[in-house]
């Protein structure tokens, strides 16, 4: 019997026994009168939720009793958050995302280009904070077909040398070797390895289209790079994600979000996100930053701010950053452009959490609260349920076809995953800033993963590891 039909039976008795005992049963815990809102049901009003193996056993308005209370009075019981597109999968990243409401995150960009290994650095250990999973990423794949000496992103031949034809075929075979371990979809990044020729792109496409495996693309700039995936998409009738459309779009964005929406009115398998800031992060090092500011006059290069200080570039600290390596921001994007992408009924919130050794983004910390309390609460950019569909029920159906698991998250009913974010709607807001990028948020009280707290009263719980591996059905 496999995995499914296993969840199914439970969820089955889970229900059975709360349909017949809601009075006498008492559950693992319970959450009790909070608001409930699940973007699935459209519920949206007081309920109990009472907890079992991990799972949902009942949501109710009578009395339940459980063996652990939480007092959910006043506060928003939503779907945990799920996290598309977050850099940086360890344990201290892990700690943030969780207390940004975070249960599930998936670095489904970049990826791995060593998927069994991937999942065994995070199962040795005996577990992770949060759910996690990964892509097999034609990037990282690149870098190791070509022998690139880059760590983070190719930063020679994986970026600027053409592939072979033996080459090509052997990114496709590891690609399809990555899916048969069970990666949630392929990733990839134009920008970062410009010297991928069409030719190796629709071998990646063609992949993508015979084991139906959504590629998570960042995009060429622009409407031309828009264009671009969506012609090797269609060609090979591969799912496309369209990673941070807002970032990728800049000015062009509601034109870009337009096709994207004609697209689908065709039939096209095409999603896309979007984050909630004007400003991105790379690697200084990485071919999307040199190729466009390596010959760049100081008053282009003052758009990039060196993380670690916060000083903007000119032409000496340029060359000589680039020389060291590491994070830089990129100040290209507006305000207008954000609220753009944030509002659209077509996009799905995801951080592109970056973090490395210590400095990072405030996307890491604060991206869900953020979207909750400016773009919900202070702006009215978004309901409140609209914004909870965007970070749950959205991302959860974009995977679920490859991933089945995904079925169980994103909702809150019977049977589903105990996976579980309460908030409070009246305060939540993010705190991080590009200087102090480690301030987790305000308002977010508890967060519950297969069961486990994981935040409680607004703090990380320590010594808990109830993250589970989010891994597609592996394919023939």
């Amino acid at each position: 019997m496999d995995a499914a039909c296993v969840g199914l039976l439970l969820a089955l008795q889970i229900a059975t026994f709360s349909a017949q005992n809601p009075a006498s049963a008492v559950y693992d815990r319970v959450i009790l009168g909070g608001h409930v809102m699940d973007p699935a049901s459209t519920l949206d009003g007081p309920r109990n939720i009472g907890l079992s193996g991990g799972r949902i056993a009942i949501i109710t308005r009578h009395a339940i009793q459980g063996r652990d209370t939480i007092d959910a009075r006043g506060l928003v019981v939503a779907p945990g958050f799920i996290d598309l597109h977050a850099h940086g999968q360890t344990a201290e990243t892990y700690r943030f995302y969780a207390l940004d409401g975070v249960t599930t995150a998936l670095e489904l960009e970049l990826g791995t280009s060593d998927v069994a290994a991937w999942y065994r650095e995070r199962e040795a250990g005996g577990g992770e904070r949060i759910n996690y999973g990964v892509s097999i990423g034609h990037i990282k794949v690149r870098m190791a077909v070509l022998h690139d000496s880059g760590s983070w992103m190719p930063v020679g031949d994986g970026a600027y040398r053409a592939a072979s034809p033996a080459q090509i075929g052997e990114i496709a075979q590891r690609i399809e070797t990555g899916l048969r371990e069970g990666a949630v979809s392929i990733g990839a990044g134009f920008p970062y390895t410009p010297a991928a020729t069409r030719d190796e792109l629709l071998a990646v496409f063609r992949v993508a289209a015979r084991t139906k495996t959504p590629v998570h693309v960042h995009i060429r700039p622009s409407v031309a790079g828009l264009k671009e995936a969506l012609a090797l998409a269609d060609e090979t009738h591969a799912p496309l994600h369209v990673v941070h459309i807002n970032s990728a779009g800049l000015a062009d964005t509601p034109v870009m979000l337009q096709m994207i929406g004609e697209a689908r009115t065709h039939g096209r398998d095409v999603t896309t996100e979007a984050y909630p800031y004007d400003a991105g992060m790379t690697e200084i090092q990485s071919a999307t930053i040199q190729d466009v500011y390596k010959n760049a006059p100081d008053e282009r290069l003052a758009e990039l701010e060196w993380a670690g200080t916060g000083e903007r570039l000119n032409r000496e600290s340029f060359e000589r950053y680039s020389r060291i390596g590491g994070p830089v921001v990129v100040h290209t994007n507006t305000e207008e452009m954000v609220v753009v992408a944030i509002e659209s009924p077509l996009t799905i919130i995801a951080s592109d959490a970056y973090w490395q050794k210590g400095t990072g983004h405030p996307r890491t910390t604060g991206t869900f609260a953020r979207v909750l309390g400016r773009y919900v609460r202070e702006t009215h950019a978004l309901s409140l349920m609209d914004a909870i569909r965007k970070m749950t029920l959205m991302p959860a159906q974009r995977l679920e076809a490859r991933v089945p698991a995904m079925r169980q998250k994103g909702r809150l009913r019977v049977g589903a995953d105990a996976d579980i974010t309460i908030f409070d709607a009246r305060r939540v807001l993010d705190r991080s800033t590009y200087r102090e990028p480690t301030l987790s948020p305000v308002g977010i009280q508890h967060v519950i993963v297969n069961g486990v707290s994981v935040v409680a009263n607004g703090r990380a719980v320590d010594g808990v590891a109830p993250g589970r591996a989010v891994r597609a059905v592996p394919t023939p």
